[in-house]
């Protein structure tokens, strides 16, 4: 009688990652039940998720938006932190590059300006906004405080793309104020933010307004620092009160545009607008009409 010699079990089959066949992965997704290597693993309320389900799962949930259209981002309003950051950058470079060659290239006007400059140079009408006073540390100080205080309640409401069309478009609607409301062009050259801030004072008057909340000390602090303008010499009311109407204007398309898929687009149509219009104005001032 003779014994055979039992043959050997099959072993089991080792797990590897669909995405690196080379790597034994003996921990399964929660959702797909498929292997992952830790490259691929993803922490998940209960044990981990796969890569591929993570991604899966951003493609099919509708993305948090604002009251107003923009996408609801939690955390720092970095928007806010990047201009405070650029105009902090340009002040350092105001005094370190000799010759005051940066405000010559980046004011709103210069020693070499004519009445024309604008439509030759239309980029000072921006650039003007993030350079300020060498001589008065608080021009730089105040506005930047304000910037802070109204760029942290606004961005997150607005979105951070909103924000910042605001932002930028009422910097060009306070040199456009300044530019249309000034019979002579100075020979020095018109730096600041403010025109941008009297923007945001403006854009949050209206945001209240449409959220039913109370507008008194808003109201309060235009008028204290719109009369600054007129008592304080070398500051530059008209810019001040180009910047409130254009943010306001710019505030009011994004509050009041439609609801719905294309809530998007009669925001941008309306943001073009007003930016059109502030073009318009610096034609006819530039023609001298």
């Amino acid at each position: 009688m003779s014994y055979g010699i039992p043959a050997a079990e099959p072993s089991a089959q080792i797990p590897v990652c669909p995405r690196h066949p080379d790597r034994p992965s003996y921990v399964r997704c929660q959702r797909c039940g498929r292997p992952a290597c830790p490259e691929c693993q993803r922490a998940a309320a209960v044990g981990f998720q796969c890569i591929d389900c993570v991604n899966e799962t951003k493609r099919t949930t509708p993305t948090a938006r604002t009251v107003y259209g923009g996408t609801a981002v939690a955390g720092r309003p970095l928007v806010t932190f990047g201009i405070i950051a650029a105009c902090a950058l340009l002040y350092v470079l105001q005094w370190l590059i000799p010759g005051r060659a940066v405000e010559e290239n980046l004011a709103f006007a210069s020693v070499y300006a004519t009445p024309e400059f604008g439509y030759f140079e239309p980029w000072r009408m921006l650039t003007s906004a993030f350079l300020h006073s060498q001589g008065f540390i608080l021009h730089i100080a105040l506005n930047m405080y304000m910037l802070w205080m109204f760029g942290q309640a606004l961005e997150p409401l607005l979105g951070r793309l909103r924000f910042l069309a605001l932002y930028l478009i009422s910097a060009i609607g306070g040199s456009v104020g300044f530019l249309f409301l000034t019979p002579v062009l100075p020979p020095s050259g018109v730096v600041g933010a403010s025109g941008a801030i009297f923007g945001l004072f403006g854009a949050m008057l209206v945001v209240q307004r449409h959220r039913g909340g109370d507008t008194k000390q808003l109201w309060v602090l235009i008028a204290i620092n719109g009369a600054i303008g007129f008592i304080v010499p070398q500051i530059a009311w008209q810019a001040h009160l180009g910047g409130l109407v254009t943010g306001a204007a710019c505030a009011a398309v994004i509050a009041y545009a439609p609801r719905g898929p294309r809530q998007w687009l009669w925001q941008s149509a309306g943001l073009l607008l007003v930016l059109g219009l502030l073009i318009g104005a610096t034609w006819l001032r530039m023609a001298g009409v």
